[in-house]
């Protein structure tokens, strides 16, 4: 039995026999099979010819355009779908920043408002209280000038009642009986 190491004889006479050819400089002919006159190129390429001509006449060519068209008419749908949104985006867009600048107008307004309203809230509050001032500086006003007029009073029936009392005091020192009856008839005379 031959040792496993060792390769087979085959291998080594085909490679050798083909090698030894080339190494020498001769031009080595490999002879090409031929069918009906055509090399194998010419009978793969008429192979493709009678393919793409039955794919032509079962119409896949127009199952494929079909495929292509519908495509293009998806991302032709998609493209305008997305230019209508970015219209609808840039509608938006435009609204909201007109909200925003309407919205700084306002609130510039209500601040002016509010400040002017403040203003006279301040100026009817001041009139309020010099108002409320002078009404009670004229309430105290009043109550002194009542109260000088009711101590004068008090004052002169004090004084009326001190001269009553003192003349009678006077009339009882100095008057007698004979004296009144004098006074008496004097008065009465007068009438």
């Amino acid at each position: 039995m031959a040792n496993a190491n060792e390769n087979p004889l085959v291998l080594e006479t085909e490679v050798a026999a083909a090698l030894v050819a080339e190494e020498h400089g001769e031009e080595v002919q490999h002879a090409e099979p031929m069918a009906l006159g055509l090399a194998p190129g010419g009978w793969v390429g008429l192979a493709m010819l009678f393919f793409i001509l039955i794919l032509v006449w079962k119409g896949v060519h127009r199952l494929i355009l079909g495929g292509l068209d519908g495509k293009i008419a998806a991302i032709r749908e998609n493209l305008d779908e997305a230019k209508k949104l970015r219209d609808e985006a840039e509608a938006l867009r435009a609204e909201y920043a007109t909200k925003i600048a309407n919205a700084e107008k306002d609130a510039v307004a209500m601040l002016a408002g509010a400040k002017s309203e403040a203003d006279a809230i301040v100026k009817k509050a001041t009139a309020d209280a010099k108002a409320m001032i002078a009404r009670r500086e004229k309430m105290a006003a009043d109550k002194i000038a009542a109260a000088e007029r009711q101590a004068v009073d008090d004052l002169r029936a004090k004084a009326v009642d001190a001269s009553a009392a003192a003349a009678k005091a006077l009339i009882a020192d100095k008057h007698d009986a004979a004296a009144d009856s004098a006074l008496a008839d004097k008065v009465i005379s007068n009438i």
